[in-house]
């Protein structure tokens, strides 16, 4: 079948909740995706930040598929060996105590949201306790997650949505302090704000809210689930900062394409909170999904993949900067690591569209933003042929 062929099945029998690009994909190599008509794409999205090892990594399948000729699935009625392991090396790399594994970020969010609820339902006695999110976040689809999220596009046709959440401005302490009651359980927000634009925190704001959070006995939730894992140079974008939160999630690079995501809390919280029938999950840390973060965890801390990051950031930065100076619809180049956005006058998808049809993959954030979020693998040779596709479609534009 041919690619016209392929995309009319599937607008045809899947339900149409994405504008996708005319583009069958095949197969990948390296951090090259290649599609049904055997033409090559360099991929500096890496499936919205989670292939971190790129594609075709013979370890990490090797892994998975032994994991297959042994056991895939048990439930959570029992203990299996991977998940153990899997658990270890996260609590480990994130210095959290407690971790439940769920089947992806957006369910991770929401582990989150009543893991704090029930800790401050523990600690007052009563339920009614409110959380503080921040403008321009993105936490999930779910009608937890999206009421956390803070953007009313994505939010009115679903309302009435979960009550009990506020918004601030992301690095605005005072903003912070005005929506703090005695209501407030925690406050919730991403390290570096993804679909809002790629925002990182700033140093001011994370210490701030800690803070706060330490003198109203509030609980500090940082979402991760993009920044995570290596992306931004350290394994979780918080230990930039060196500010701990109280609960985090985890997800996108932490399985690497297998559907998996976590929550993480600190013991201060597991003892006040989530009990025997509070939550679960049938899927959630299975054997099969296990080997995958076990594997994952095991080749980022041997192979110093943070370590990379911080080396090749710089150029990338470089080099982004220099392409912002050369266009004068480009205004701004900002992010952390191997998270990093252009702001853009003229439309960012019909930029990230010409790139396709130069064989490059970006792609956006918010309505202004060419995101770049490769496999933490590139090399500077990959910086350089990105730079020179991305002109290509710029020169177009």
């Amino acid at each position: 079948m041919n690619k016209e062929g392929y995309i009319n099945e599937a607008e045809e029998n899947i339900l149409h909740t994405y504008n996708r690009f005319s583009l069958v994909l095949d197969h990948g190599e390296g951090v090259y995706l290649y599609d049904t008509d055997g033409k090559e794409y360099l991929d500096f999205a890496a499936g919205i930040a989670v292939q971190a090892f790129g594609y075709g990594n013979k370890e990490y399948g090797d892994a998975l598929k032994a994991q297959i000729d042994k056991i895939m699935h048990t439930s959570n009625l029992y203990y299996n060996v991977p998940i153990i392991h899997a658990a270890e090396r996260v609590k480990k790399a994130s210095g959290m105590d407690r971790v439940f594994f769920t089947n992806s970020g957006t369910e991770a969010i929401e582990g989150a949201i009543k893991a704090a609820k029930k800790y401050a339902y523990t600690r007052d006695g009563h339920a009614g306790h409110e959380i503080i999110a921040m403008n321009h976040s993105f936490h999930g689809r779910s009608i937890g997650a999206l009421s956390v999220t803070g953007n009313k596009h994505y939010q009115e046709p679903f309302e009435p949505l979960m009550p009990g959440v506020k918004f601030a401005d992301y690095n605005d302490l005072d903003s912070v302090k005005k929506r703090i009651t005695d209501k407030t359980c925690a406050i919730l927000f991403e390290t570096v704000q993804g679909e809002g634009g790629i925002y990182p925190a700033t140093k001011e704001f994370m210490e701030g809210v800690r803070k706060l959070c330490d003198e109203h006995d509030i609980l500090l939730i940082l979402d991760e689930i993009q920044c995570g894992m290596g992306r931004t140079g350290e394994m979780f974008a918080w230990q930039h900062y060196g500010v701990k939160p109280d609960i985090m999630t985890s997800a996108k690079a932490l399985g690497c394409g297998v559907p998996v995501g976590a929550f993480l809390m600190t013991e201060k919280v597991a003892e006040k909170s989530l009990k025997p029938g509070d939550h679960g999950t049938t899927y959630g840390g299975n054997p099969f999904v296990g080997a995958a973060v076990d594997k994952v965890l095991e080749m980022m801390e041997r192979d110093h993949i943070t370590d990379h990051v911080k080396e090749i950031t710089p150029y990338l930065e470089e080099k982004l900067d220099e392409l912002v100076a050369s266009y004068d619809f480009l205004t701004a180049r900002r992010g952390l690591g191997l998270m990093q956005g252009v702001v853009s006058e003229k439309p960012v998808g019909q930029i990230a569209a010409k790139a396709l049809e130069e064989g490059l993959i970006v792609i956006t954030a918010g309505s202004d933003v060419l995101r770049f979020v490769p496999p933490l693998i590139i090399e500077k040779q990959h910086v350089d042929e990105m730079i020179g596709k991305l002109k290509k479609a710029l020169d177009q534009m």
